[in-house]
């Protein structure tokens, strides 16, 4: 028999109880969602997961969702195809143009429909292209993948000293120097773009 697994979101919201409304919708129509409440966040999980969509707040406190939605889609070519659904409160036309420049899919406003959210979804979903990982030719050192890899487990710098046997600064060099490889501006967003090439496996 055939396992189905379900299309995983991940929502973006940093109305708590606005998200938890969107989640329990989503999850009653069958999908898996996950919640972050900042843009951060969000990066760190889409490191641990790639998502099948991203619904997204567009004003949030910290990287706003145009933010979010720039980083994602300059981590490379799996994750420039994933949908991108923008949930906004803003009747602001200059700031859907932005985001559409960006590449979003959609706008969704509040207070949702969840009907026309789940339509959108659905529609969203069944036009997104499938891709593999490419390969990416960056050259890690052992050390640089060590301490990427337990970035990618939730490790601080000092927790992952102690972990290796190095210092504090030796950890934090050897990530800066992956990151400048890797070609991003945030120890999350290599962790995201070495996980998503299978340069590291967290």
């Amino acid at each position: 028999m055939a396992i189905v697994v379900a299309p995983y979101v991940l929502c973006i919201e940093d109305e708590r109880e606005t998200a938890e409304l969107i989640a329990e919708d989503l999850q009653d129509r069958g999908y898996t969602v996950e919640l972050a409440h900042d843009g951060e966040a969000a990066l760190a999980m889409a490191a641990a997961r790639r998502p099948d969509l991203v619904l997204c707040d567009v004003s949030m406190p910290g990287l706003s969702g145009l933010d979010v939605l720039q980083r994602l889609k300059a981590l490379g070519p799996r994750f420039e195809v994933i949908p991108f659904v923008f949930l906004t409160a803003l009747a602001d036309r200059n700031s859907e143009l932005a985001g559409r420049e960006l590449g979003a899919d959609d706008y969704v406003t509040k207070p949702i429909d969840f009907d026309v959210l789940a339509s959108i979804i659905r529609t969203r979903l069944a036009r997104a292209p499938r891709l593999e990982a490419p390969a990416m030719d960056v050259d890690l050192s052992e050390r640089e993948v060590e301490c990427l890899t337990w970035s990618a487990r939730g490790k601080t710098s000092a927790e992952i000293a102690q972990i290796v046997g190095l210092r504090r600064r030796t950890v934090d060099f050897h990530v800066e120097n992956a990151r400048r490889k890797l070609n991003v501006a945030t120890r999350i967003e290599a962790v995201v773009k070495a996980t998503a090439a299978r340069l590291i496996s967290p």
